[in-house]
This record gives C-alpha cells, sequence and structure tokens, in this order.
C-alpha cells in the first residue's frame, strides 16, 4: 500500500463538546496547506489526522514538511498501511524500515491495538514482528530499554500501519480556533517571534508596521514583508498594513522634548494599531515586547503605552530572555532574515536618555503639543495594504 501520514492530535484531546469545532479546523487548514503539493485526502479517526495522497504526483516532502508548521499536532509520522495479518505486516516492517533498521545497532517493536477484534493484543503482536525481525536481521541486537531504533505498529480499524520513531509537531491549537490578533511587526528578532508564539493558540494574526521613508530604506520594508511571509508557514495568509509613519516621528521630534520621544511614538503606534486592528476584526494587539530589555519596556513605560487604548495588548515574550528568544526565531526561519542590517523606524531619532518610568499626566502634556487626531487620521489614510502568501500561486 502507499505511504500516508499519521498527525497525532494534541490539547484538542482534552476539548469537550465542542472537540469537534477544533478537528473541523484542523482538518480545513491542513487540507489547505496539503493543495500546494498535490491531491491529498485528509480526515480525523481515533485522535489522529490521516493525511494520504490520492495520485501517484504528490510531493510527499515538501507535504511532510509542511506538516510539521501545522498547529494543533502533537506527534507525527510518515508510515505504510497494510492489511491486518501478521505475515502483512512482517512484509511491510521489511520493506519500508529494512534499510534504517539495518544500519541500527538494537532495535524493539512497540505496537497499538486501537482494533480489539484483532487476535493478538499489543504485547503479542511485538513479540511476534519482534521475533521474526530478530530472524531476519541478526547482526541488529533487540533491546526493550535503551534501542536505537525502535520500530512502530498501529492496528487500526482499517488497516495495519508502519512507522519508524515519530517526531514532535507544532503544537499548539488550530489556526482559526482563538479568534484574530493585529501583530506589531517591526524588523527586529522578537516581534516574528511574539506573532508565532501567539499563532500558536490557534490565533490569526494580521501585522502592522510602521515605516519610515526615508530614514528608513525599501530594502527595511522588504525585509519585514519576507518576516511576514515566513511566518505564514506557521500562521497562515495574513495581511501586512504599512503605516508611512515620517511626519508623526518629526512632529514628535520638533514639538516634543528628546526624553519623551520613544515613549510618545509608541503611544502612537499603538493608537493607529488598534484602529486597523478594528477594521481586521482583530479583538487584541500583540508586541514583541520584553520585560526590561531596553528603556521603552520597563513596567512604567509598558503602562503607559497601553494605557492610550482600551483593546488588549498581550506580550507573548515578557518574560523570556533574549536566548530563549534567539532559539525559537532559529527554529522557525527568522532569525537570518531579522538580523539582516536594514534599521526600522524605533531606531530613528532615539532620545539619548529616555524616559525609562514615565508618568502618565507628563506624557500626556507632552502630547497635548501635536494635534494627535490629525497626525493618525493622516498616518491611517497613508496605509499600504500587502497580501502575504507562503507559497505564491
Amino acid at each position: 500500500m502507499k505511504e500516508l501520514f499519521l498527525l497525532k492530535l494534541g490539547e484538542i484531546v482534552l476539548k469537550g463538546q465542542n472537540r469537534r469545532v477544533f478537528e473541523d479546523k484542523l482538518k480545513a487548514v491542513t487540507r489547505r496547506r496539503m493543495a500546494h503539493f498535490g491531491a491529498f485526502r485528509v480526515s480525523i479517526r481515533q485522535s489522529t489526522l490521516y493525511v494520504e495522497p490520492e495520485t501517484e504526483d504528490c510531493d510527499l516532502d515538501g507535504a511532510w514538511e509542511a506538516c510539521g508548521t501545522i498547529f494543533g499536532v502533537a506527534q507525527m509520522c510518515r508510515c505504510r498501511a497494510c492489511e491486518k495479518d501478521l505475515d502483512a505486516i512482517f512484509r511491510t516492517v521489511v520493506a519500508y524500515l529494512g534499510d534504517e533498521l539495518s544500519a541500527q545497532k538494537s532495535f524493539k517493536v512497540e505496537s497499538k491495538r486501537s482494533d480489539k477484534r484483532f487476535p493478538l493484543n499489543s504485547i503479542q503482536i511485538s513479540q511476534e514482528i519482534g521475533g521474526r525481525l530478530a530472524e531476519a536481521f541478526p547482526h541488529v541486537a533487540v533491546d526493550v530499554h535503551t534501542p536505537s531504533y525502535v520500530v512502530n505498529i498501529e492496528v487500526r480499524e482499517t488497516a495495519a500501519y508502519v512507522h519508524g520513531p515519530s517526531v514532535p509537531g507544532a503544537g499548539g491549537l488550530p489556526t482559526g480556533t482563538g479568534g484574530r490578533a493585529a501583530v506589531l511587526l517591526s524588523g527586529g528578532i522578537d516581534s516574528p517571534v511574539a506573532g508565532y508564539m501567539i499563532a500558536k493558540r490557534g490565533v490569526e494574526i494580521e501585522c502592522v508596521h510602521f515605516f519610515s521613508y526615508p530614514y528608513t530604506s525599501e530594502r527595511a520594508k522588504q525585509k519585514v514583508l519576507e518576516l511576514a511571509r515566513l511566518m505564514t508557514r506557521y500562521c497562515g495568509r495574513m495581511t501586512v498594513d504599512i503605516v508611512g509613519f515620517t511626519e508623526i516621528q518629526e512632529a514628535i521630534r520638533d514639538r516634543c522634548r528628546e526624553e519623551y520621544f520613544t515613549i510618545i511614538m509608541r503611544r502612537f503606534m499603538m493608537r493607529i494599531a488598534q484602529r486597523i486592528a478594528a477594521d481586521h476584526g482583530a479583538k487584541c494587539l500583540v508586541t514583541g515586547e520584553n520585560l526590561g530589555q531596553v528603556a521603552s519596556q520597563t513596567m512604567d513605560a509598558m503602562a503607559v503605552t497601553g494605557a492610550v487604548v482600551s483593546m488588549p495588548v498581550f506580550h507573548p515574550l515578557i518574560g523570556m530572555d533574549k536566548e530563549e528568544i534567539v532559539t525559537i526565531a532559529r527554529r522557525i526561519g527568522t532569525l537570518d532574515t531579522s538580523i539582516l542590517p536594514y534599521e526600522d523606524c524605533c531606531t530613528v531619532f532615539t532620545p539619548r536618555h529616555p524616559k525609562t518610568r514615565p508618568v502618565l499626566d507628563q506624557v500626556e502634556a507632552e502630547e497635548s503639543r501635536l494635534d494627535v487626531d490629525a497626525l493618525v487620521e493622516r498616518a491611517i489614510e497613508n496605509t499600504q495594504k500587502v497580501a502575504i502568501r507562503y507559497y505564491e500561486d
């Protein structure tokens, strides 16, 4: 029989009466991701997502890589199906896993019998197939405690499935089950990771980027769009709203005291992001802020920044250190792009001595020198919307 994928569900199995909603979302996301690689049949049975190619020209390697980016999957394996018969199972193990098994020092067989009509239980299946494999591969030792390789056999309702060791899935919850959020996306390391972390909880995301031409270059904008594209591997399609921010930054520079520049700039970002988020149907804002990392990320500064909006503001990285954030960025593939030397607007007109403990009344007094509403309106009018897809048609 042909090769297929078994994707084991994660925390979806803990859901109660609404579990079907999560499963349906997971199937829909998987079908959408697989469509780029050919015709696949996607179904869920016994807490497992079956991804089966329907034609010979399917790109199995590409599809397998894409499966690793689907939130809601805890473990995954490539497997071969066969008849529920010991002789057929043994032949399939030798044909499908023989080369890998032959290169090992030791092995054991682990079996699961979901179909209770099968005459042997799990232990008996492992003993029978393990004994046959020991004779077929005499140079590979049997080690039931610390084997270098595990042969897995799953006897399910419609067939038996043979596979090697499983690999971790993306975890989390299926995209679309947790609402929608607007991520403030800069060109740095942190904000793409924050977007990934909130998307892992089933949240659909849209992104808002602030662009200060000519102080930031076209390359800086393209860098951010590439970061968004890389994020869509995990979180699916999105729109990036690129906000023209130059006029606001110049107004702050010209009319406000230097030490308040960063905090006032960020308050403008939050106002604008909230308006854009509402247009997208998003219910919260997400930032890559990390407590104590820079002057604008103290408790006092973040409180003053967040006071200007009414919707919730989530900070998925708030308690992480930089090494943890970099590790995730490297794993999801955004790090190399994030460290390209194209600065974003947050580095423009940086004060020499920024306020680390701003007081709300004092910040509002500084802002009163500006026509806040007019500046916000013109910035929103000067916004470019870019649709992002990981796989271009």
